[in-house]
């Protein structure tokens, strides 16, 4: 093999480690557009939903309106905390989607580290109270798009750092591969 054709080979493979980085924090980014958009879907269910949040109608049979009639101070208080919930979900979702386009792209590996903890402190502290039944929700609708838009998020990631692993090996020298 010629000289050229081994800086040829090189480019060549530079181009795909590079591809593998910039295809994962794009899925990484959508990920978090994802967050952001569940955590609006989660605000906009507070304030003109007809349930407490997606996939969940009642609490034991109870509306929103119902307990409303109860208890106005408990109904504004679960408004409150849903607001709140939004709040860190599209904050989460934003931080993960700028560190994601902007840091992880660029090959920063504190970027896909910051990003990677955000979303799985996020996930790990939030979801395992889903499966304690301690309230009846539909689970398509309730976490479904979190569980997809986490999928999408830990493909981009792997992606990502097979690529920003691989970039941050030293090139081959030709006397390394005998050329």
């Amino acid at each position: 093999m010629s000289t050229d054709q081994a800086t040829v080979d090189h480019h060549e493979t530079d181009y795909e480690l590079g591809r593998g980085v910039r295809t994962g924090a794009v899925l990484m980014a959508l990920a978090g557009v994802s967050f952001v958009g569940y955590g609006i879907v989660f605000l906009a269910r507070t304030f003109f939903g007809t349930g407490f949040e997606l996939g969940v109608a009642t609490l034991n049979g109870i509306t929103p309106a119902d307990l409303n009639a109860i208890d106005p101070a408990v109904m504004h208080y679960i408004n409150h905390l849903h607001v709140a919930t939004a709040a860190f979900i599209i904050a989460t979702g934003i931080a993960i989607t700028a560190l994601s386009w902007y840091g992880v792209r660029a090959g920063l590996l504190w970027a896909w580290a910051t990003a990677v903890v955000a979303a799985v402190i996020g996930l790990t502290i939030a979801l395992p109270m889903h499966y304690m039944n301690l309230f009846a929700h539909d689970w398509l609708t309730h976490l479904g798009p979190i569980y997809l838009a986490t999928i999408v998020f830990v493909a981009g990631a792997v992606l990502a750092f097979r690529g920003l692993r691989a970039d941050s090996r030293p090139p081959e020298s030709d006397a390394d591969t005998g050329v």
